[in-house]
C-alpha cells in the first residue's frame, strides 16, 4: 500500500523506450494501464526459473523492466528449499541451500544482465510499534527488511525504501545525486532527472 506499483511505473515512463512488466502481484500493475504504456506478463508461477526466463525474453525488446515484485521468488525458494532439506538432507535447511543458492545466484545474475534499466520491488517485513501521539495510543507499521535473499540490496544502483505515507527514502544512491533524501510520491518528475 506504499504506491510501490505505481511509483515504478512512473518513474518507468521517464526512463525512455518500451516497459516490460512481470507482474506477481496479481495484475497490480494493469490496473493503472490506462494510464502507463507498457507490456505485462503476469507471473502467475514465480519460481526462480520462470523469473529468469521472462527476463531473457524481455532483454533486448525493451528498455525498461519493472519486475514487481521480486518477494514472491523468494518465498518460492524458500519452500523449495524445505522440500530439498526433507528430500536430500534429512532437514538440514543448511545443506539444501547448496541448491537453493545457486538459483538465487542465476535470478541475480539475469537481473545485472539486462541490458536496460531495471525496477524492482520488494515487500518488506513489517511489525507495528505503538506510538504515542498528546496522550492517545496509535499503532505504526513500521518496514524492517526486503522479503528477499539477504544483501540483494547490494545488487541494485539505488534503493528506495517506500511508507504507507507514499515518501521514498532514499538508502542508496551510486550517483550520490539523491543519498539520504525524502522524497514524496516519486514519479515522473525523479524518473526525468
Amino acid at each position: 500500500g506504499s504506491g510501490k506499483t505505481y511509483s515504478a511505473l512512473s518513474i518507468a515512463k521517464w526512463l525512455g523506450g518500451k516497459v516490460a512488466v512481470i507482474d506477481t502481484e496479481r495484475g497490480s500493475a494493469s490496473k493503472y494501464a490506462d494510464r502507463f504504456d507498457f507490456d505485462v506478463c503476469e507471473l502467475t508461477d514465480p519460481t526462480i526459473d520462470n523469473y529468469v526466463k521472462f527476463i531473457g525474453e524481455a532483454a533486448g525488446d525493451y528498455n525498461v523492466l519493472i519486475i514487481d515484485s521480486l518477494s514472491h521468488g523468494w518465498a518460492d525458494l524458500l519452500q523449495e528449499a524445505e522440500k530439498i532439506a526433507q528430500a536430500k538432507f534429512r532437514g538440514n535447511t543448511r545443506s539444501a541451500w547448496s541448491e537453493g543458492t545457486p538459483k538465487q545466484r542465476k535470478l541475480v545474475d539475469a537481473i545485472l544482465s539486462f541490458p536496460g534499466h531495471v525496477i524492482a520491488t520488494m515487500r518488506v517485513k513489517t511489525e507495528w510499534t505503538v506510538n504515542s501521539d498528546w496522550g492517545k495510543n496509535k499503532p505504526v507499521r513500521v518496514g524492517l527488511a526486503p522479503e528477499q535473499g539477504k544483501w540483494i540490496e547490494y545488487e541494485f544502483d539505488m534503493l528506495m525504501e517506500m511508507t504507507p505515507e507514499h515518501f521514498a527514502n532514499i538508502i542508496k544512491d551510486r550517483t550520490g545525486k539523491y543519498q539520504d533524501k525524502m522524497l514524496e510520491k516519486p514519479g515522473e518528475e525523479f524518473g526525468k532527472e
